[in-house]
């Protein structure tokens, strides 16, 4: 469980321009691989400094954040997270896998999205406990152990549904030939239908949905790593049918072009 699970996707800012900035993950234990895709620990000081902006791209994955005065259960959120960061704090959070929170909760979790949830309706009189031991704690090992223990005293029947979405998931989010709901209903063998209700009851968003957020992801990691890119191909490969429809999701989510965010991450790249 203690393993660091290397650098995030969808963190739009990967340093801030003052202070200090700290990300962390660790994996879950076997019992729990199937429903967790990591614990995370973010952590700031910018004491005596300007208030920065920190924004990240959503994830397809349900959340348990635990953060003075904003701890809940947050469903899937459509849009960018726009948070300011001033001072010092630390956030810990469990992230499930893609439908991995559906057997706690037990209702379709297309309920919660752009929504969140007291914990104590999942985890009852042990969610004020655990949020009150994560407070009083610094390392994110000792979190994640704490998770552990949480996680384990409430774990729910096995259900198969859960390995499959998962691994529909995965395949979405690392396979960029991957670029339509059509292409996924043939290889799982389920009807377009078929798969939207499965989305919407375990993961809380559709299919088409999360193809589109994960092949962004991929432009933004691209740009942040200095890729060369010739915008009509990437557009196509991402499974746009044009580079200016690709240029205005982008710019829909992250708020500008890709060339301006290549710009504002010390890049050069131009938009031809």
């Amino acid at each position: 469980m203690s393993t660091d699970q290397g650098k995030p996707r969808g963190v739009l800012h990967q340093r801030l321009e003052h202070g200090e900035f700290q990300h962390a993950r660790r994996a879950p234990s076997p019992a729990l691989a199937s429903l967790v895709e990591h614990y995370w620990h973010v952590a700031w000081d910018l004491r005596g400094l300007p208030v920065q902006r920190q924004e990240t791209l959503p994830h397809p994955n349900v959340q348990f954040v635990i953060e003075p005065g904003l701890t809940a259960i947050y469903g899937v959120h459509t849009r960018r997270f726009i948070r300011l960061l001033e001072g010092q704090g630390s956030v810990f959070g469990i992230k499930f896998r893609a439908g991995g929170f559906f057997p706690f909760y037990r209702t379709p979790v297309s309920g919660l999205m752009d929504r969140s949830l007291d914990p104590s309706q999942i985890f009852g009189t042990h969610a004020a406990r655990f949020e009150k031991d994560i407070l009083a704690i610094d390392s994110i090992d000792t979190m994640s152990s704490a998770a552990e223990r949480l996680l384990l005293s409430h774990l729910p029947p096995e259900d198969p549904n859960v390995a499959r979405i998962s691994m529909w998931a995965a395949d979405i989010a690392s396979d960029r030939s991957l670029t339509s709901v059509d292409e996924l209903a043939s290889r799982t063998g389920l009807t377009k239908r078929a798969l939207q209700r499965l989305f919407n009851q375990y993961v809380g968003i559709g299919p088409k949905w999360m193809i589109n957020r994960y092949r962004l992801h991929e432009a933004v990691a691209q740009l942040q790593a200095g890729i060369p890119i010739a915008w009509t191909e990437l557009a196509l490969e991402l499974g746009y049918f044009d580079q200016a429809h690709f240029i205005r999701d982008f710019r829909k989510m992250i708020g500008r072009s890709p060339a301006e965010y290549a710009r504002d991450q010390g890049k050069s790249t131009e938009e031809s």
